[in-house]
């Protein structure tokens, strides 16, 4: 019988060895399925004021430079986002403007990342708080506490008596339709630092006793969110360490979000780019997507 030529013998050894190399390691991984996302939420979530705008609701002034589509893109996830600027609770399972569906209505079973701020335009609390404040305090030449003083508990009041049971039944009807959903809900980065900057009274003109008074209610509304979140279910992406310093005072390179006045958007006091950018970072960080 013949004996067989060096080629052969070489081809059957390399077959051999792939074989061998396969049995230890298993088939090649197949690529991971992409996780079905929807984005809902205010402006914080659509990014409101920050270039590029998506074209194709440009009633709710979405980013296509949002937290979720960077989130999207670093996970390969396939978005929806219905996220849209002044959205309130209510407009979870309601219509905010014609022809803009209720925000769950993007939601099914199929819905594997759910992401949201909400929370802070229900009662007008933030807009009536900055505007109210900053008012105030162009009238006090940036002294004393006029704001604290005229309104004292009221903005706390409508926190918990009108939008901590509206944030509740908002995420109950998240989990209704996306039962198989991890839920992440956002807080909101900080606006104001913990104490007055006199340098910041230009761009930010609230007294310095009412510096601590609006990031009070701020601290009191996410503490609300956060109760919500926890009480359905969901995650909290908590931003108390993380945006710390990187208040609407900062200089730019440095500031989550932008100030009341001679900021560099179009809508003040919201988070630019590199705020939408931390906030997909912190959130990707809990969800352990990061």
């Amino acid at each position: 019988m013949p004996k067989p030529g060096l080629r052969h013998v070489m081809t059957a050894s390399l077959a051999a060895v792939g074989a061998l190399a396969l049995s230890l390691t298993g088939a090649p991984a197949q690529a991971a399925t992409p996780l079905d996302y929807a984005a809902l939420g205010d402006s914080y979530s659509a990014g409101s004021g920050v270039l590029p705008v998506d074209l194709t609701n440009l009633l709710c002034l979405r980013s296509t430079a949002n937290y979720p589509h960077v989130i999207a893109s670093r996970t390969g996830a396939r978005l929806k986002d219905v996220t849209c600027g002044a959205a309130q609770t209510k407009d979870f399972t309601q219509a905010q403007y014609p022809g803009v569906a209720p925000q769950v209505d993007t939601l099914d079973a199929d819905t594997d990342l759910v992401t949201l701020t909400i929370g802070g335009n229900d009662n007008g609390t933030f807009i009536n708080a900055v505007t109210a404040c900053a008012a105030a305090g162009v009238l006090s030449g940036g002294r004393g506490s006029p704001c604290k003083d005229s309104n004292d508990t009221s903005f706390d009041d409508q926190i918990d008596a009108s939008t901590y049971p509206a944030l509740k039944a908002a995420l109950g009807s998240v989990r209704a339709k996306a039962p198989n959903a991890q839920v992440a809900v956002l807080g909101y980065p900080w606006i104001m630092p913990a104490t007055a900057d006199p340098s910041c009274f230009a761009k930010l003109p609230v007294a310095s006793g009412d510096v601590p008074y609006l990031r009070g209610i701020q601290a009191h509304l996410n503490a609300v969110v956060r109760r919500a979140a926890e009480e359905t279910g969901s995650r909290y992406v908590d931003f108390s360490r993380a945006s710390e310093g990187h208040d609407a005072c900062k200089p730019v390179g440095t500031r989550w979000i932008e100030p009341l006045l001679f900021g560099n958007s179009v809508v003040p006091v919201h988070p630019n780019a590199l705020g939408e950018r931390r906030m997909a970072d912190q959130a990707l960080n809990v969800l352990g997507l990061g």
